[in-house]
């Protein structure tokens, strides 16, 4: 049999190993999909440490999107009323470099912004982050992790010194206490989720807790479930660490040898009494003290959490809330404990260890620190100063600055803002008025092309050779398996061609992908993120490693490669050596609800689909599976407001609506919805969540508050009766959904 090319899965984070075999087998039938067209085939790689041989829907057919409504060569129009023509890559590059010098001859390099993703492989990220903040002097480069995983950098930062989550999966198999916050881990990181509930499973002193507002699958697989009203997490948090204090739950030695900060943290804790927690968070304090018991009588307490925390206006004070519990008592750097952020796309870590935010540089350094800009200025060969010292626009910035023409170039790359962003008609708006967009990805049409001037065909996964980290700081090589589609090119190579077209042939010399990261790791040395020990070829021969990897450990086994912890001696990376802990009050939801908005909407995502649908809403499978976006209301709600299950409403916030399908379920708190964040205009009519969510910020991390909004809902049978829908003619997927989500009797 042909061997099969060693891959990752481009989905979530969690980084599950894949192998991919053509679709002509030795003595075997070509794999076709329902077309005719021969599919690769993809199976889980049971040597990857991380996801063991498992695999989720989305990674068994991700191959089948590979060649469905690709875009194949360059394409350009003046404005955004004409219709694209082809170009030639002379001709595509010409158009972008001579609009780059015309952004900086007339309004200065920060008229340039480019928004990445976590798509990207690190080496283009490190590629792109050259290009921009070095040779062209400006910090205007953020990605996507903006909205996925910006408070919890923050919240790492602050709390330990550094990025980098402290756990790895194995900590999965070790905890006898997982604590899940904000996290719905069975549908959007299965692999991890599984292997937990195998471990939770098999023994019974094994304790899981799961905090969110709905009764999810995760939920459901609980010990106990507190099912908290949304935004009251912080008090929660505090609440059960009141109660720690109270019982003398409390590490002192590890509080006084490894931290700072506690007696300003015990202060707070003391405003937190059992009864008005309860009140707030909308739970019994039964449940609340069962939660706080449960932590403090654990040998090893693991905390995992995604979203429901970072996409908050005070999402960095709920990671270092939650952060505060582990130091308290002293649960981190040891097999089954510690606080452990689930990334939401599959390199969004390799993007940050590249410098892939506007405020960080590669490295794990900072913009705004002098020493760091002045070491990365010397590996690229740059002047000094040439990196500025204040940081880029965060995206939800450039939206702002195309609103205030302060926007000469937007480059968006594998990524579409015209469905992921808040505040969707004004970020719409902003799109249009940017007077040239470059949008650079594997697929057309998308949401976001209607708003180029030029695109780009990128090559995707398994068109390229590069690397990811997944969650757990373990690095994968994915080797390409077949050639891109017509004229499509690696992501790096497009940005690269671009920075030697501009004069800095020196500083982008790469042969390959292979150079590239070369280059980078050497970057790396001495940091937190030390991978001085990892190249592609190593990577190919042992698999894949988790970092740290310094230089000595390029002769290490194989059983040393992975399934290593952070800050086991208790030493963080800050100026002390000492953890912080924080002093912090909760201001709840930036809009909360008032009579005319009475309900808190919340977003999230489904087992089968992944973010805008890009890939998965060309996957006949998965498009079965979840045809149609709905609105998950609880009973009792919907009583009051008089509709049914299947019954098409309006949902409204005060910047926009969304019409949908009622799903009628006690799967979900009162006073709070639910809408999965997957349609955008391409797929449905009038079905964007983000649409009604709003701009606000956590001032920290600039992750918004995607998690929350005030909304009213109102029947389209009393807007206009020829838009209700019967249950009965609704697609049968959603229908059984619903039936399957009714209360039991």
């Amino acid at each position: 049999m042909t061997d099969p090319a060693k891959t990752l899965c481009p989905y979530c984070g969690v980084g599950c190993g894949l192998e991919v075999l053509p679709p002509a087998q030795p003595h075997k039938p070509t794999h076709r999909d329902p077309q005719g067209n021969p599919l690769w085939q993809t199976r889980g790689d049971r040597a990857h440490p991380s996801s063991q041989g498992m695999v989720c829907v989305k990674g068994a057919t991700v191959a089948e999107s590979l060649d469905r409504d690709r875009l194949k060569y360059p394409m350009l129009r003046a404005s955004l009323d004409e219709p694209f023509q082809r170009v030639s890559w002379e001709v595509a590059f010409g158009a972008i470099v001579s609009r780059i010098r015309t952004v900086r001859d007339t309004m200065g390099p920060d008229g340039i912004c480019v928004y990445g993703s976590g798509q990207f492989q690190t080496e283009d990220y490190y590629v792109a982050q050259k290009l921009v903040k070095g040779c062209l002097g400006t910090n205007n480069f953020d990605a996507n992790s903006r909205l996925c995983m910006s408070s919890a950098v923050a919240g790492y930062i602050q709390s330990f010194g550094s990025d980098g989550p402290p756990c790895c999966y194995a900590d999965l198999e070790a905890t006898d206490c997982a604590f899940l916050i904000g996290t719905n881990a069975a549908e959007c990181h299965p692999i991890v989720f599984n292997r937990l509930k195998k471990h939770h499973k098999r023994n019974g002193q094994v304790k899981l807790i799961v905090v969110d507002p709905r009764r999810t699958d995760t939920a459901k697989a609980a010990d106990l479930h507190l099912a908290i009203r949304p935004g009251s997490d912080i008090t929660l948090l505090n609440g059960i660490g009141h109660l720690l204090l109270r019982w003398g739950a409390l590490d002192p030695e590890f509080i006084d040898g490894c931290t700072q900060g506690f007696a300003a943290y015990t202060e707070v804790l003391r405003h937190y009494e059992p009864e008005l927690v309860a009140d707030r968070c909308g739970i019994a304090v039964t449940d609340l003290e069962t939660a706080a018991r449960t932590w403090a009588s654990a040998k090893a307490v693991l905390s995992l959490w995604s979203m429901g925390l970072n996409q908050s206006s005070e999402g960095t004070a709920k990671v270092r809330s939650l952060i505060n519990l582990h130091l308290m008592t002293g649960n981190i750097g040891r097999p089954g404990a510690g606080p452990f952020s689930l990334t939401g796309q599959p390199n969004a870590m390799g993007g940050r260890e590249a410098g892939g935010l506007s405020h960080i540089l590669p490295g794990y350094r900072l913009v705004k620190n002098a020493d760091h800009r002045r070491q990365i200025e010397d590996y690229w060969g740059l002047p000094s100063g040439q990196i500025s010292p204040t940081p880029g626009l965060a995206v939800g910035e450039m939206v702002l600055a195309l609103e205030h023409q302060r926007v000469g170039l937007l480059w968006i790359a594998a990524t579409n803002p015209a469905v992921s962003l808040p505040d969707l008609n004004r970020t719409k708006a902003a799109l249009g008025q940017s007077p040239f967009t470059v949008y650079q990805d594997a697929y057309y049409p998308t949401e976001t092309a209607e708003f180029a001037h030029l695109l780009l065909p990128a090559a995707q996964w398994g068109e390229k050779t590069g690397t990811m980290t997944n969650s757990e700081r373990v690095i994968t090589l994915c080797a390409a398996f077949r050639p891109p589609p017509g004229e499509a090119r690696p992501d790096w190579e497009i940005f690269a061609e671009v920075g030697r077209r501009l004069g800095f042939a020196d500083q982008f010399t790469f042969a390959n992908s292979a150079e590239v990261y070369r280059e980078f790791a050497a970057i790396t040395r001495g940091q937190p993120c030390d991978i001085t020990g990892v190249c592609h070829d190593r990577l190919r021969d042992l698999g894949p490693i988790q970092w740290p990897c310094p230089d000595p450990e390029t002769t290490a086994t194989a059983a040393a490669r992975h399934d290593k912890r952070l800050y086991t001696r208790g030493i963080f990376n800050t100026a002390d050596g000492r953890a912080r802990f924080a002093a912090l009050h909760s201001n709840g939801l930036a809009e909360p609800p008032d009579e005319t908005f009475p309900f808190v909407l919340t977003t999230g995502r489904l087992y089968g689909h992944w973010h805008t649908q890009t890939r998965t809403g060309r996957i006949e499978k998965i498009q079965k599976m979840h045809p149609a976006p709905f609105l998950e209301i609880n009973p009792r709600d919907a009583q009051q407001l008089q509709v049914q299950g299947g019954e098409w409403v309006e949902v409204r916030s005060q910047r926009g609506r969304a019409r949908l399908p009622l799903l009628v379920t006690q799967n979900i708190r009162r006073g709070t919805l639910f809408v999965p964040m997957h349609w955008g205009a391409l797929w449905a009519d009038d079905a964007e969540c983000n649409a009604v969510t709003h701009g606000e910020v956590c001032p920290i991390s600039g992750q918004p508050e995607l998690k929350a909004c005030a909304v009213q809902v109102v029947p389209l049978s009393r807007l206009d009766p020829a838009q209700t829908v019967a249950p009965e003619t609704l697609p049968q997927a959603l229908e059984s959904s619903i039936l399957s989500a009714a209360p039991t009797p």
